[in-house]
């Protein structure tokens, strides 16, 4: 079962990397014939433009190279048996902000080309969502003190229990006969 799982993320893994590769290259082509097709008087792009998309292009650069090194499987080339699967690409974290951070980058830019310079404001929602991961895991916690932010509204900490512990748990309090042969067998 281990060689499955294994297969399945490297097969997983090789169609990320694939994207990833397209997506270097098809947001630029697909902006540019947005400009082209919908907005002819920005062509060619100010300078203003061009300096957003290069100062958004590096970052974006970065981070695909990282992930297409992390995620690239390594076979043998002889037999094409798997040696490595890399890491998950799906795995959450560090690798879904890196995500994140492409697909705004690429609506961005082909937002840029349909619509206008305007959309990318829309790239503000990173440094702000970084503000707020920030707050809720580092700041507050030392401000606020983490006793106060994990203790539940609703009183003392009970176990999760699922349905039919839930069940089980109400029919022994009424006194049903079939509870109690349970739990006596443990």
């Amino acid at each position: 079962m281990a060689n499955a799982s294994a297969k399945r993320i490297a097969n997983q893994n090789e169609a990320t990397v694939k994207i990833i590769k397209l997506g270097m290259i098809i947001p630029t082509i697909i902006s540019l014939l947005l400009r082209l097709l919908l907005r002819r008087d920005s062509l060619p792009p100010s300078k203003g433009s061009l300096a957003i998309y290069v100062a958004t292009f590096f970052p974006v650069f970065l981070l695909s190279n990282y992930l297409i090194k992390i995620g690239t499987t390594r076979r043998d080339p002889t037999t094409g048996t798997l040696i490595s699967y890399g890491e998950d690409l799906n795995q959450p974290g560090v690798t879904e902000w890196c995500f994140d951070i492409l697909y705004i980058t690429w609506t961005c830019q082909i937002g840029s080309g349909a619509f206008g310079e305007w959309v990318w404001w829309l790239y503000m929602v990173i440094p702000i969502y970084a503000v707020f991961k920030l707050w809720v895991s580092v700041i507050s916690p030392m401000f606020l003190g983490r006793s106060n932010a994990s203790v539940p509204a609703s009183g003392p900490e009970q176990e999760p229990t699922s349905k039919r512990q839930e069940k089980l748990r109400k029919r022994s309090e009424k006194g049903d006969p079939r509870v109690k042969t349970q739990i006596g067998r443990r």
